[in-house]
């Protein structure tokens, strides 16, 4: 039976997810919205728990995107059970071009959306690691959302926020990390719990500081190392600093003086990762 086009805006499933564009609601349900063909895609090939996918037929133009809906549509009524990704049995909601840019973070949506359930990794749940970066109180969500994208460029292993900072779960974050916050796992975790962790791993731990007195090109990484950064404000403070075996810095030769952070980050994990 093929499901009824949604086309009210007042839909209670429609309002649960405009509702996920807010911190508190994510916060208290421990689900996010994921925005477009390529985030989706992702979520579901990475194996996320997926509550809902909604999608707007006559925004569709992509011809992967209605593939992924087949797909949806196939797995949740022949055997929901097995597939880790779909749950509740819920097929994909087709609903109206309007209700669709009702819940949609930005102008001119794709035609597609998810409602997906959070994941909060642990210091027990990882694996032995070779290289990560580490941001202490991150305050941008683009420059972390950024940054997931370049440790999966440069083929790094996982990504620390610590001391809180921005909301990992945050509009920003997803669409800007394209897709790699399925595949990179993250823990969220207090600075002192994570430097006890790395000495217990044996990490070398690569501070940054425009202070720093180490050329970052003269640095060869004990693997394995975390490249530890601070906020966008405040780098990393003196203490924090001083729990890195090494603090680099990044030659400065115009009249700035600091780079933008996911600038920084992709400069030195491009260079250690080599």
């Amino acid at each position: 039976m093929e499901t009824p086009l949604v086309t009210s805006l007042s839909n209670p499933l429609i309002k649960q997810a405009r509702a996920l564009r807010q911190k508190k609601a994510r916060m208290e349900s421990g689900a996010f919205l994921v925005e477009g063909i390529h985030h989706v895609g992702e979520a579901v090939a990475a194996g996320w728990e997926v509550d809902s996918v909604f999608y707007a037929p006559d925004l569709l133009t992509s011809s992967f995107a209605r593939d992924l809906i087949r797909r949806l549509e196939a797995a949740s009524s022949t055997s929901p059970h097995s597939v880790r990704s779909v749950s509740a049995q819920r097929k994909p909601q087709p609903v109206s071009a309007q209700v669709m840019e009702s819940m949609a973070d930005k102008d001119n949506p794709q035609g597609i959306l998810a409602i997906v359930r959070q994941k909060h990794l642990r210091l027990d749940d990882l694996k032995p690691i070779r290289s990560a970066a580490a941001l202490v109180s991150p305050q941008d969500p683009g420059n972390v959302g950024t940054i997931l994208r370049t440790l999966d460029a440069v083929g790094a292993d996982m990504l620390f926020l610590l001391e809180g900072g921005v909301e990992l779960y945050h509009p920003g974050v997803v669409r800007s990390s394209m897709g790699a916050i399925f595949w990179k796992p993250i823990v969220q975790l207090a600075f002192d719990e994570f430097t006890e962790w790395a000495r217990q791993k044996n990490c070398h731990l690569i501070g940054t500081s425009a202070h720093g007195d180490v050329d970052y090109q003269t640095v060869i990484p004990r693997t394995p190392w975390v490249l530890v950064m601070g906020s966008e404000q405040k780098g990393l403070s003196a203490a924090q600093a001083n729990a890195c075996d090494v603090t680099v810095s990044l030659p400065m030769n115009g009249r700035v003086s600091s780079l933008n952070l996911a600038v920084a980050a992709g400069v030195l994990l491009y260079h250690f990762c080599r």
